[in-house]
């Protein structure tokens, strides 16, 4: 693909289609791919808010979203979703203008996320666990002019110093109690009045109840949806420091009907997904949000992690699909009083962020009777490039088949970058109609990830005869010790494996005599007493001597990101600076 990248500019220029380039035959996925599904299925191109349109005139009284019991229909969040865009358009958005979404889930997260983009604006993702000079930074490199959060203090506040400090212009703040139960929203200014932010009434700050006063009758712009600027989604990428993938209108919609091909086609029926995983990530902004308008089924929103809220609503609402990352089924997994709900409604768990222990997967299918099926994905590709199929085969190990219309290919890591073969461990690369046309302002960085038309994800792996993807590790983590690969995703497989590990994370550190060595983070089941001795002895049996980790320290808790990956990346700076815990071993 091809960019202004150096400017900044909206107009994305794609390359050519995976099919230019090699052909429709000979790609060894096409023999295993699901039955009813053909890879080759032509994917639309068609602006990001066609999504939502299209379930409100299909399914009017349908649920859209349920939140904390309050339920708005598709046709209640439509003409909301186009009160904000032509109050936006009356305000002067339009294409080149960024709104920022610093929210939780709730309903606002979706209607201005499609208002912006129906406006003709581009959404910018923040996430409300943001301290203030991560806002600052990414509100200057996204030119970020106007910026939407609730009345929430802890929320509202750290946005509205960014005005006067920041080239911010605007917040629009959205009042919590609208959205909630008549008999909350009634009590909620009483029982919640600390938490509420007093913010100034001046042209800075716009109410949601403000932007929304007009008729709704809103005049999207005409756009290429290849060309068009969706969402700025940002991301450490393959090459370190937060930048901003650009995903068109193209990418965003056409990962959309990607997913709702792969689970169930076109016609799939009501569905209720859990929506336990924050919007502003990209994993849920697809599967969660955009698949499920897609196919006219409910979302049910939770604005954060409680276990014990998470599994009432889902013994109470009932629904048929979650997606997760592997600590969040860890922690149901693991939960103490478990048997107290009923998890039996659920049909499909999808599965992505961060490696799948089978030992995870496993557990969560005998206790919820539920397939879980682990797919791929990077904030690059908005984000789903590969996923395991809900029936027929699912191989140990393998993260799945190309969605439809994607390549995945395996190249030699170094230049000049050769296709290897089926079987051979390389980098894995993608081509498809999902794939970002750039960093935004990063026209290094894109060049160093943007190669002959495909993305180098960074990550190392195979794919079988069959066509499934399998990842060994990322290139910046493989463990190079005395000159032997050390890959942490398989230390960590190994680790996980033993009954009383619930968390684990795997790194090298530096070791005078190998150069790097291999140490462990390893979280404990409840009650357990696991000691380093213990546990390398149970090593032993599944590891080479080379792959044993040298340094294992037990922690309460792992460090994990807003969307509960574990970071790694924060493990190896305690390490370097000494503030992690005496080893263990």
């Amino acid at each position: 693909m091809t960019i202004d990248a150096a400017s900044g500019s909206t107009s994305l220029r794609h390359a050519a289609a995976p099919d230019d380039a090699g052909g429709l035959s000979g790609w060894p996925w096409l023999g295993a791919y699901p039955a009813g599904l053909d890879w080759k299925v032509e994917i639309p191109a068609g602006p990001v808010w066609r999504l939502l349109d299209e379930s409100v005139t299909a399914f009017p009284t349908r649920t859209c979203i349920d939140f904390l019991g309050r339920r708005l229909s598709y046709a209640e969040v439509g003409a909301l979703v186009d009160r904000a865009a032509r109050g936006l358009q009356s305000r002067g958005f339009g294409p080149g203008t960024k709104l920022g979404l610093f929210l939780p889930n709730c309903p606002y997260s979706v209607i201005l996320y499609f208002a912006a983009l129906k406006a003709g604006a581009t959404v910018v993702n923040y996430s409300p666990l943001y301290a203030e000079p991560e806002i600052a930074r990414q509100i200057e490199d996204s030119d970020t002019d106007v910026m939407a959060t609730l009345d929430l203090a802890a929320l509202c506040h750290k946005v509205t110093h960014q005005i006067g400090r920041t080239r911010l212009k605007t917040v629009i703040v959205c009042p919590l109690a609208d959205m909630l139960p008549l008999a909350q929203r009634l009590m909620f200014p009483f029982a919640r009045r600390k938490d509420i932010a007093r913010w100034p009434r001046d042209d800075h700050h716009l109410s949601f109840r403000d932007l929304v006063d007009n008729d709704g009758a809103v005049s999207p712009p005409a756009l290429d949806p290849r060309a068009a600027l969706a969402v700025l989604q940002y991301t450490g990428g393959t090459t370190g420091m937060p930048k901003g993938a650009m995903l068109s209108h193209a990418n965003v919609y056409a990962n959309a009907v990607q997913s709702s091909l792969w689970f169930g086609g076109e016609a799939a029926g009501q569905q209720s997904m859990l929506g336990i995983l924050p919007l502003f990530h990209v994993f849920a902004m697809t599967v969660v949000m955009n698949w499920t308008i897609r196919v006219g089924g409910t979302m049910i929103l939770l604005p954060r992690l409680d276990l014990k809220q998470l599994l009432k609503t889902i013994h109470d609402k009932k629904p048929t699909a979650l997606a997760a990352v592997p600590t969040l089924l860890t922690a149901i997994n693991t939960c103490p009083d478990l048997a107290r709900y009923d998890l039996s409604s659920l049909k499909i768990c999808v599965s992505g962020g961060a490696p799948l222990p089978a030992e995870v997967r496993d557990s969560f299918e005998r206790l919820a009777s539920c397939r879980v099926v682990e797919g791929y994905g990077l904030s690059e590709c908005a984000p789903v490039v590969c996923c395991n199929p809900l029936d027929g085969a699912r191989k140990p190990g393998s993260v799945g088949l190309p969605y439809p219309r994607t390549v995945i290919e395996i190249v030699t890591p170094d230049p000049p970058h050769r296709v290897l073969p089926v079987g051979e461990k390389g980098e894995i690369c993608v081509r498809g109609p999902q794939v970002m046309a750039g960093y935004w302002k990063r026209p290094e960085a894109t060049a160093e990830v943007m190669i002959d038309g495909r993305l180098h994800t960074g990550d190392v792996g195979h794919i079988d005869e069959d066509g499934y993807v399998f990842i060994t590790d990322r290139l910046k983590e493989m463990i190079n010790a005395g000159g032997f690969k050390v890959y942490p995703r398989m230390v960590e497989e190994a680790i996980y494996a033993h009954p009383q590990v619930a968390e684990c994370a795997v790194f090298g550190v530096p070791d005078t005599y190998r150069g790097e060595t291999v140490k462990a983070v390893v979280k404990l089941l409840p009650g357990a007493t696991l000691t380093a001795e213990a546990l390398t002895e149970f090593l032993a049996e599944r590891l080479s001597t080379i792959e044993l980790p040298k340094i294992i320290e037990f922690r309460s808790e792992l460090p994990k990101t807003a969307v509960g990956k574990i970071l790694k990346t924060q493990l190896v700076a305690e390490h370097k600076s000494g503030d992690a815990r005496s080893p263990t071993s």
